[in-house]
Order: C-alpha cells, then sequence, then structure tokens
C-alpha cells in the first residue's frame, strides 16, 4: 500500500493503477463501516484508491473541526487490512492552494432541505469537494455509505447533472449490535445521548 500526499505523487501512483479503480473517500477516523466500504471495492474493482482529507468547506462556523478525530496511523492500518491500494492524504493547502475556492457546487432545492437546512451550505462544500477529488484520482467507481443517503442522492445527482465519468454505488449502513449507525462522531455522545440517538433506528425497524 502507498501513502501519497501531494497532487504529483497521486498522479503518479495513480497511473500505475491498470484495470479498474474504486475510490473510497473519508474524512479519517475509520471505523468498520469504512472498512465495509473498502472490503466491497476491493471485490468490485482492480485497485482501491482511498482518500482522507477533513474537508473544512462542510463544517459551519460552530462545528467541530477543530476537535474532528484525526487517527492516521490506525486508519492506515485499516486500509492496509482491506486491501487498499493507494492512500491520498492531502494537506488543507493541497486540495485549496488558493484557499477556499470562489467557484463552488450548487447542490439545487435538494441541498436546502433535511440535513441542509440546518446545516446552510453544508452540501455545497461536499459536492464541490468529492468533485475535486474526482478529478484528481480519476475513479470508474466510487463507493459511498447509504448511512448518508442525502449526501449519496446528491452525489449521484451531481455525477449525472455534470456528466462525471463515474459509477456511484451505495454501500448499505453498518450499525452497532444495538442499533446505532456507525460514525465517527458516536465518540461525542454521552449515554443520555445514546439512549436518545437509538430512537432514530428503533423508529426504523417499528416503521
Amino acid at each position: 500500500m502507498e501513502l501519497v500526499t501531494t497532487r504529483e505523487e497521486l498522479a503518479k501512483a495513480r497511473a500505475g493503477l491498470t484495470g479498474t479503480v474504486g475510490v473510497v473517500m473519508t474524512m479519517g477516523a475509520l471505523h468498520e463501516g469504512h472498512e465495509t466500504l473498502l472490503r466491497v471495492a476491493r471485490e468490485q474493482a482492480d485497485h482501491v484508491l482511498v482518500t482522507i482529507f477533513v474537508n473544512p468547506l462542510q463544517f459551519g462556523p460552530n462545528e467541530d473541526f477543530d476537535r474532528y478525530p484525526r487517527t492516521l496511523d490506525a486508519d492506515l492500518e485499516v486500509c492496509r487490512r482491506a486491501g487498499a491500494d493507494v492512500v491520498f492524504a492531502p494537506s488543507r493547502e493541497e486540495i485549496y492552494p488558493g484557499g477556499e475556492p470562489r467557484v463552488r457546487v450548487d447542490p439545487g432545492s435538494l441541498g436546502a432541505e433535511l440535513e441542509g437546512q440546518s446545516r446552510p451550505g453544508f452540501f455545497h462544500g461536499v459536492l464541490t469537494v468529492v468533485l475535486k477529488l474526482f478529478q484528481l484520482t480519476r475513479p470508474d467507481l466510487a463507493f459511498f455509505g447509504e448511512k448518508d443517503y442525502q449526501q449519496l442522492t446528491l452525489i449521484r445527482r451531481m455525477v449525472r447533472d455534470l456528466d462525471v465519468p463515474v459509477r456511484v454505488l451505495g454501500v448499505p449502513t453498518v450499525r452497532e449490535p444495538d442499533g446505532l449507525a456507525l460514525s465517527s462522531r458516536n465518540r461525542y455522545l454521552s449515554e443520555p445521548e445514546r439512549a436518545a440517538a437509538l430512537s432514530l433506528s428503533g423508529a426504523l425497524r417499528a416503521g
């Protein structure tokens, strides 16, 4: 497995991958859900390329960008175990060399609903970095978890509307034994908050 951190290193590593390439985009703090994405990618593509980048564009002014867990060494071990070929872990300056981009992807009306309503600008940031990473990694297949279903829907729409030459595949949500969807942010939850969070999966099962 090769770790690359610059555009030049990525281009060289990508040029050496023959056959189909699948990409798994992450913000690090990898868990079993990410590992499932990697295993599915390993099964369906000849090579697997992982990106690890905490994207500042998708964090609001009072959100957790500074304290978002960054566990690169552990993440690399997960990638190695799951059979990744290349891991691209760039700096903020490498992705946004001129500072935050003035041109961003507009998610349309769906981007202002549900999660987008409570986090204005969130999906602009998500789609902008996903499109940039598509351009840099040039994958044939891209694997995203169905846990973030609104995000998955918008990425599929962006790919269709902007003619991005990649096939987007959704992978079913991975849950903990009590039904809570695996998330890098679960570590933030207190015991009462975790109990409240379980009402979501409970309601889904009841429905």
